[in-house]
């Protein structure tokens, strides 16, 4: 196969996929580790990939968002060994603040024995912290109709009327530079504001948020305590900036 037509079926994958290893391809092009790796080192000098630990992903614009449903079917392993930890740490009688995202969502069936008060930006989440008979509180403002997530000022105005022990958020990008960031302006400001209202503030982010720079900064990456998996080299400049818990599946 031609060099170009290697570079035309792994971008066609990534498109299918978001992210693809450097196994899957040489049993899909039948050529060499060497070969692979050096196709996706060419296409990332092209910005057209981005090189992971043992792979690549789809380069991202910096607005992309994906919608709450197919969020919720990727990574589930790691979501739900991040949502454990995250449970963990709330303790009999707290106001907890839970951020829309796939990974907050997951902790909601651990918290059914917990004495709490949660509040939430999430629609589903509000919908199975009810079905699981946790105290909530959903607040208001306008729906976003692709991750169904509640943002804007009215809801961040809310938000400044309460205080919280601890806030678990969702964040789709985190760098050690450019710190915490999220596609959304509107969405950006409530989850700022539910951070400045905590004592405590725990990002939950499994490895593909790494290294992941979106349109509207939220906090500097030592605002918040980080809870992951086990962070890969190129990720690790991130836990000498800030508290990083890393978890196995």
């Amino acid at each position: 196969m031609l060099t170009e037509d290697r570079y035309a079926h792994i971008l066609k994958v990534l498109k299918e996929k978001s992210t693809v290893t450097v196994q899957e391809l040489i049993d899909q092009l039948n050529h060499s580790e060497s070969t692979i790796r050096r196709d996706l080192t060419e296409l990332e000098n092209q910005n057209r990939l981005v090189r992971i630990h043992g792979g690549a992903r789809r380069k991202r614009q910096p607005t992309d968002e994906a919608s709450m449903e197919d969020k919720t079917v990727k990574n589930t392993q790691e979501k739900q060994a991040i949502a454990r930890k995250a449970v963990s740490l709330i303790e009999a009688h707290e106001v907890i603040y839970l951020d829309a995202g796939s990974t907050t969502y997951e902790m909601i069936p651990l918290l059914a024995d917990k004495d709490i008060t949660i509040v939430t930006n999430g629609v589903p989440h509000a919908a199975r912290l009810a079905d699981y008979e946790i105290d909530a509180i959903l607040i208001g403002g306008r729906i976003k109709k692709r991750t169904k997530a509640v943002i804007g000022s009215v809801a961040a105005d809310q938000l400044g009327e309460y205080h919280f022990t601890k806030a678990f958020m969702g964040m789709n990008g985190v760098d050690a530079e450019a710190g915490f960031t999220t596609p959304d302006i509107e969405e950006a400001a409530v989850k700022k504001k539910a951070i400045r209202q905590s004592n405590a503030s725990y990002v939950l982010a499994d490895p593909t948020k790494f290294n992941e720079v979106t349109f509207a900064k939220v906090a500097d990456i030592d605002d918040c305590t980080v809870i992951t998996t086990p962070l890969a080299e190129e990720n690790r400049t991130v836990a000498d900036l800030t508290k990083v818990i890393e978890v196995n599946i």
